[in-house]
């Protein structure tokens, strides 16, 4: 922002007119931004966590016509501000523990704003160099922290459904080939048939990016799961090498994470494509205490996770990684007359969009204030906080339904209508966010733990709420 009032200080005489006036229009709305952003962030930890209610109402004045003419931006943000500020979910406190959301670090966040002002298309090189070497920079990095074979290869896409849905679209591609089919120009229409494998708590999001393939969201041969949510090794079908197995590290309800030792090696032995949906517990391979659960993980074909839960770098980034990523290409690539590539990798080739965001920026600037130790040290901080959540409501005799290997936590109140009352009435109070779940057949609340923010004073006065309410109620 110096460097802004710099350039608007010096004047016609040294900055051509056209481009002072780009100045006086990107300044002022810039600055009223800034200080809200500020504003917004130094309130955060002052207000409920939850929406009010009366704020939620206020934003019917954002609704309505468009108008004819146009409005200055200066009057844009000052309403987004005083009308869609209040009514957003206080995600970057250290009390929100729904949906294994993270907070967004500072440098991701400064990195935001700066991809906003380059206004960058990340689709091909000649468009954005600095995103291209940012994007293949922080792949290796991820690659690095998540132990993957040297020369996997991947792509920054917008989550874990479009990260699913990128790599397994690879092991499509891969399976056809062996099997002489170009399912790319040819399609699914008279293929040969594929089957997917999955444990029974695969999440959504894997038999979503299923659905999209044309694969079938009710064609997966499920595998039965233990008490934890893994699957079972025991219970795994014959597999062969028209076969995709989907493995998950991380259950989005416990944590737990499938066997990878016990069932990667004999899977890829029979030529079947072992795909990981591993959104946040992949991240567990940063951290020396917690490495242990992803062994095994590292010998699988295709791996897909965040970058917005565990690494902070704010919404949205997903990472899809490919051993071989030429397979990830033949899937991805797309090519016309007026296109201008070269020898280098091209971001477009290996993902599902065509024009992007250079969202793998801010995926860089996150790792880059991290490091390797802070990245492990965030997984272990976050992952003791959930051990405090479990003991605490334990000891005030509520029933902790899984056991707490990372950042996951169950906990039934007792009934099913007694469990959601009591989320309800800790939603209501608004100290901390907690959602309800239901796993293997109980109600629950679930407690995630993915904040860079979340400190020891919010766990403890999050947790004394919680047993408030649920005595109360």
């Amino acid at each position: 922002m110096a460097m802004l009032h710099s350039a608007m200080s010096l004047g016609a005489g040294a900055v051509a007119g056209v481009k002072q006036n780009l100045y006086d229009q990107y300044g002022p709305v810039l600055e009223r931004a800034l200080g809200a952003s500020v504003e917004y962030l130094q309130g955060m930890e002052e207000r409920p966590v939850r929406t009010e209610a009366d704020a939620v109402a206020g934003l019917e004045g954002l609704r309505g016509p468009l108008q004819d003419s146009p409005e200055d931006p200066e009057v844009i943000l000052e309403q987004l501000d005083r009308l869609g500020s209040p009514a957003t979910v206080a995600k970057n406190s250290g009390r929100y523990f729904g949906f294994v959301n993270g907070g967004c670090l500072p440098a991701a966040m400064g990195a935001a704003w700066l991809v906003s002002a380059w206004d960058q298309n990340a689709s091909f090189r000649v468009q954005s160099p600095t995103a291209a070497v940012l994007e293949e920079t922080a792949l290796e990095w991820t690659r690095e922290l998540l132990g993957l074979p040297s020369g996997t290869g991947g792509a920054v896409v917008t989550g874990a459904t479009m990260a699913n849905f990128s790599a397994l679209a690879a092991a499509r591609h891969a399976l056809y080939e062996r099997l002489g089919w170009d399912v790319e120009n040819h399609g699914l229409m008279g293929a040969p048939e594929l089957r997917v494998v999955t444990g029974g708590e695969a999440h959504p999001a894997v038999t979503k990016a299923l659905g999209l393939l044309g694969l079938g969201r009710n064609r997966v041969v499920r595998v039965p799961v233990d008490g934890q949510g893994r699957m079972r090794a025991d219970a795994l079908p014959a597999l062969d090498e028209r076969t995709i197995l989907c493995l998950q590290a991380g259950n989005v309800n416990t944590g737990a994470f499938d066997p990878a030792t016990e069932i990667v090696p004999a899977a890829r032995a029979a030529g079947a494509w072992v795909h990981v949906d591993g959104a946040f517990g992949l991240w567990a391979t940063a951290s020396p205490q917690y490495r242990h659960l992803t062994v095994g993980f590292e010998q699988a074909d295709s791996w897909a996770t965040d970058g917005h839960k565990w690494p902070n770098s704010g919404y949205d980034c997903g990472l899809a990684l490919v051993r071989e990523p030429q397979q990830l290409r033949a899937a991805m690539s797309i090519d016309a007359p007026y296109l201008v590539t070269g020898e280098q990798r091209e971001p477009a080739d290996y993902t599902p969009e065509f024009s992007r965001r250079a969202r793998g920026v801010e995926l860089w600037a996150a790792l880059r204030q991290l490091g390797r130790r802070g990245m492990g040290a965030l997984v272990e901080r976050t992952s003791a906080h959930a051990r405090r959540f479990a003991d605490g409501l334990r000891a005030a005799g509520f029933d902790v339904l899984n056991e707490v290997v990372i950042n996951q936590v169950l906990v039934s109140f007792g009934s099913r209508e007694k469990t959601l009352r009591t989320i309800e009435g800790i939603q209501q109070d608004g100290t901390c966010w907690c959602g309800s779940t239901v796993w293997q057949g109980r109600t629950a609340m679930r407690i995630s733990v993915s904040s860079w923010v979340t400190t020891e004073e919010d766990v403890e006065r999050s947790l004394a709420a919680m047993i408030r309410v649920a005595r109360e109620g």
